[in-house]
């Protein structure tokens, strides 16, 4: 499938190096200022060859907005937005047309088509969140505009190495999205000699919600972790998602793990701000890990389409680190999964309104550590 949602459906289309990639938003509410310049920000974030540290393809990713835009407002129809590649280099794949690279989706595609494109990794490639983020910063600010939700995200893990503190204002002032300033060096030889090395590595992003009210998700099958879990699994080179204390609730007992409730507030934030599919009025905390990428320049043993032995060294242009790059993809997919999820709060239960009592959220010093 090529769309995900309900109320607010999102439908992607392209490859890696055809001659553009897009994507459709129906659903999204009359009314909405949104201008192409606006989508600018975050495709820079997203963009390879802003470091040293990422895939030197240079895409403009000039936006062209479709339809569904009208004097700088939303009208109600679907908005489709285009994007067209500019630095698509298909000759470093002619190699691997014939050969399934190890990790990566060129058997299974091979499997389930009969036929794949090679080039860049086709419709497979990470080059399709571009309309991921694209869609997203129409989600981020409905929902800010709307309901005063603020999302963002950072880099918690690159490889072993992880932060010694945390701060917002550094995030966005280093090419790791990284939250703590005085690790920037490290990090920079970390990825240099990693580089060098011809390997990758993985990394876990953490993307969270502020000010998500009480109410939204379904209570069994729309579930809101659910449905976040799902976006984060669909987004390329996804290994694992957490919400809240994930994993680590594994260890933790009862009497800790659940969130005590008082007239003041959460006293924490274990179950990440939803409890029973629905949201808490706390912050949404999702953490998402992704895998090292398989395109390495350091030769291995495979198979070709002729099931016979073969050499695969991939050429071309690629990330060390995909996770590095992420950011703001899981922001994307966050916001759109919450604009879904308050488009259907309102269908059924709008005339609800708020409910006494309600239970200020909990802020932790570090609240996404």
């Amino acid at each position: 499938m090529n769309t995900f949602g309900h109320l607010l459906r999102v439908t992607t289309f392209g490859e890696s190096h055809g001659p553009a990639i897009g994507c459709v938003i129906d659903g999204c509410p009359p009314g909405l200022a949104i201008a192409p310049e606006e989508f600018a920000h975050d495709l820079a974030r997203r963009a390879t060859g802003t470091s040293r540290h990422t895939s030197q393809r240079h895409e403009a990713d000039e936006v062209e907005i479709l339809s569904g835009v009208y004097e700088g407002l939303t009208t109600g129809a679907p908005i489709a937005v285009l994007i067209r590649n500019t630095d698509a280099r298909s000759k470093d794949y002619s190699r691997i047309a014939e050969q399934f690279r190890p990790g990566h989706a060129d058997y299974t595609y091979w499997q389930k088509y009969g036929l794949r494109d090679p080039r860049g990794g086709g419709r497979s490639s990470a080059r399709e969140t571009t309309m991921r983020v694209a869609a997203g910063v129409i989600a981020k600010k409905w929902l800010i505009h709307r309901h005063g939700v603020q999302v963002r995200g950072h880099v918690a893990q690159i490889g072993e190495v992880v932060p010694h503190s945390h701060n917002w204002s550094a995030v966005e002032t280093n090419p790791f999205f990284w939250p703590d300033a005085a690790q920037v060096p490290e990090l920079e030889a970390y990825m240099d000699a990693l580089r060098k090395s011809g390997d990758s590595v993985g990394a876990r992003l953490v993307a969270v919600a502020d000010g998500v009210p009480p109410g939204w998700g379904e209570p069994i099958y729309g579930k809101l972790d659910a449905e976040l879990a799902a976006a984060m699994m669909s987004i390329n080179a996804v290994k694992g998602v957490e919400i809240g204390a994930g994993f680590a609730s594994v260890a933790q007992k009862g009497s800790e793990h659940r969130d005590q409730m008082s007239p003041g507030g959460f006293q924490s934030n274990h179950a990440g701000g939803v409890l029973g599919g629905i949201s808490s009025g706390q912050q949404v905390v999702v953490s998402v890990a992704f895998k090292p990428t398989s395109s390495l320049r350091l030769p291995v043993d495979g198979v070709d389409i002729h099931g016979e032995v073969a050499q695969i060294i991939t050429t071309g242009r690629h990330d060390p680190c995909v996770g590095l790059r992420a950011t703001p993809i899981c922001e994307a997919m966050l916001a759109l999964v919450l604009m879904d999820q308050a488009l259907r709060h309102r269908a059924q239960c709008g005339d609800v309104g708020e409910v006494s009592p309600k239970i200020p959220p909990h802020i932790p010093p570090n609240p996404t550590m």
